[in-house]
């Protein structure tokens, strides 16, 4: 746990895993029902690789301004010029706008978007932003289990959602509130700002909270990612289809191996591995018929 603004009552909690000789590593940033361990498949996945990975949890800000503030604080206190971002929903608009908020002196490499948008306007709830902080924890909870997916569900993904029930249930009134508020606060990203970074956009094409025009909003702003479909997965498709998410990290990373913003330890990579690595990228990057 590590404190870096001058209010001690902010903790971001993290963990760190991998080579700390990597000066690149990959964050992810939890949506906001998720907590630092919602991650823990890709911490083990890409740690066994030779990555070096670190699942975070913010602490408790009320804007989006704020919230960049003392994430650039905190990668200064890890020593850290430069990071990816997997950002879940809430988590990829924050890394969005962390990235447009650096984006003088650049901090960020490359995005992973998960199940993510551009613009908190699509959640229609701008105008109880405010309030949120008012609501008890119960009424907070209440209006994150709305979005989750309800019905029948394949094992995996009814296992996802308990994981994520619990993560949910740990959180106090105050983080819930000032996530919610973060997610429903009027705010967009300007795309001129990160036009430049590599950035990947991951989806499912079965029930999640995003709607379809989030979506396209989202290919819209960013008309040169690459895309990581995932035919089922719900909103949470880290937990329930770890396997796939996993490669298209790893396919969304390889484009850096080999250069100082590497995520991995280099002598865990082999010609081999490059070579076919090379061939599927190429592969998954012509268009579908």
């Amino acid at each position: 746990q590590i404190i870096v603004d001058d209010d001690d009552s902010k903790v971001w909690s993290l963990y760190d895993a991998g080579p700390r000789s990597i000066r690149c590593p990959l964050i992810f940033l939890p949506p906001v029902s998720g907590t630092a361990d919602v991650f823990f498949q890709q911490v083990l996945a890409l740690t066994g690789w030779g990555y070096r990975v670190i699942a975070l949890q913010y602490p408790v800000y009320w804007d989006h301004l704020e919230f960049c503030d003392g994430f650039r604080k905190l990668l200064d206190h890890l020593q850290l010029d430069k990071v990816h971002l997997f950002g879940a929903s809430l988590g990829g608009f924050l890394a969005q706008k962390f990235a447009e908020y650096t984006h003088k002196s650049p901090r960020v490499q490359s995005l992973i978007l998960c199940n993510s948008f551009s613009d908190t306007s699509i959640f229609n709830q701008t105008w109880t932003a405010n309030s949120f902080w008012l609501l008890p924890a119960f009424m907070l909870k209440k209006i994150v289990l709305g979005n989750f997916a309800s019905g029948p569900l394949d094992p995996e993904m009814a296992d996802g959602i308990d994981f994520m029930v619990d993560r949910l249930e740990s959180l106090g009134q105050s983080e819930l509130a000032s996530r919610l508020t973060l997610n429903c606060q009027n705010s967009y990203v300007e795309p001129h700002k990160i036009r430049d970074i590599p950035v990947t956009i991951m989806d499912v094409f079965d029930q999640s909270a995003l709607s379809t025009e989030a979506k396209e909003e989202m290919y819209k702003l960013y008309p040169n990612a690459r895309r990581a479909h995932l035919k089922t997965g719900g909103n949470f498709p880290y937990l329930c289809r770890s396997a796939e998410v996993n490669l298209y990290i790893q396919i969304h990373l390889l484009q850096f191996h080999g250069t100082r913003y590497a995520a991995i330890d280099p002598s865990m990579v082999s010609a081999e591995e490059l070579e076919v690595q090379k061939i599927t990228l190429h592969t998954s990057d012509e268009p579908e018929e």
